[in-house]
Parts: structure tokens; C-alpha cells; sequence
């Protein structure tokens, strides 16, 4: 097949990554996903078993806690796209499509097995956040301060700042996912 969404080893399945805060965007419902992160999170439920659009729906609302449900107009054209990607294959069951995933498919996953543990660890910051849990000021502030930082040291990326910086937030956010009793 000739596709233009065919997968490509070195794509990351998307546009980058939005990271803005809610603010930034100007609306007032979060974003609960980064762009690329639903594609990812669906392919990998697929790979678990076949699944069709409203289980899909129930798995993400359960990942969540039942605080954030995805509409189908996100989750279809979504597979879709995996489809057009050859990293799902749809099959007729009954009037509803079911997805399986594909070689290419599990490849791809196998290749991005680092970017879905970020995936389920913004799931998890974004289901605390969806739950009404609300940042203190000073936590603001030192994210402010953080993002300050980071656009100072702009341009002074050597391979081994870049693995350094990377570590120390991962590190941190891990931290923070994990709770209080981490820090004890």
C-alpha cells in the first residue's frame, strides 16, 4: 500500500509535542493528551487484544478514573490513522469494526517502549489533575522557574547536558508520580 501515512521507523507517530500549559492555550479545559500520546496509548491497548472504538473509549476512561472520557470523534479518526499507517488492521464483527494490531505495528511499539511509559506517567499527572487536585502557588512557581531555566540554557545542549537534564526531570517527575512516600 501507498500511503502517505505509512509507517516510518524514525517517525514518532505525530506533530511533536504540545506542552503548553492550559493557560498558554487560552481554553479552559486541559488537554489531556500530547500530540502523539493517544495514538501510542491505542495502539498499545490494541496490542493487548483486538478491541473496537467503544472499548477503546472504556479503557482510556478507565485509565483515567472515570474523570475524563474520550469522545468518538477523537478515537476514530485516531484509528484511522493507524490504519492508514498499517500498524492496526480493522475487521468486521457483527456492525462493529474490531482492530488487531500488525508486525508493523508491534515493531513500532517495541521501537517506542520509552515514549508510552511517558504517556501512562502524564495519564497518571493528568488523572490527579482532572480529579480536581490543584497545584499550590509555590509549586507553580517553581515550575515557572524550571521553564525559566530551561530557556536560558537554550543553544548549550552538548549529548551529555542534554542526557543530564533529561535524567534530572524524568527523575523528578517519577518522583512526584510517585508520591510522598518516595521523598521519605
Amino acid at each position: 500500500m501507498n500511503s502517505p501515512y505509512k509507517y516510518q521507523p524514525e517517525s514518532d507517530l505525530g506533530e511533536g509535542l504540545d506542552r503548553r500549559s492550559v493557560r498558554e492555550r487560552g481554553s479552559r479545559n486541559p488537554r489531556v493528551f500530547a500530540a502523539g500520546d493517544l495514538k501510542l496509548l491505542l495502539l498499545s491497548l490494541v496490542s493487548e487484544q483486538p478491541r473496537h472504538g467503544y472499548d477503546l473509549i472504556q479503557q482510556v476512561e478507565a485509565l483515567f478514573d472515570g474523570a475524563y472520557s474520550p469522545s468518538p470523534g477523537v478515537i476514530y479518526p485516531t484509528m484511522a490513522f493507524l490504519e492508514a499507517g498499517e500498524l492496526v488492521v480493522p475487521t468486521l464483527e457483527g456492525e462493529k469494526k474490531s482492530y488487531s494490531i500488525t508486525d508493523i505495528g508491534r515493531a513500532f511499539l517495541a521501537q517506542q517502549h520509552v515514549a508510552l511509559s511517558g504517556v501512562r506517567m502524564r495519564i497518571d499527572v493528568s488523572r490527579r489533575s482532572l480529579r480536581s487536585q490543584h497545584r499550590p502557588e509555590e509549586i507553580h512557581e517553581a515550575v515557572h522557574n524550571l521553564r525559566h531555566a530551561l530557556q536560558l540554557h537554550q543553544g548549550l545542549w552538548s549529548p551529555s547536558e542534554i542526557q543530564r537534564v533529561h535524567d534530572l526531570l524524568n527523575n523528578t517527575a517519577k518522583a512526584i508520580v510517585d508520591g510522598p512516600a518516595r521523598f521519605e
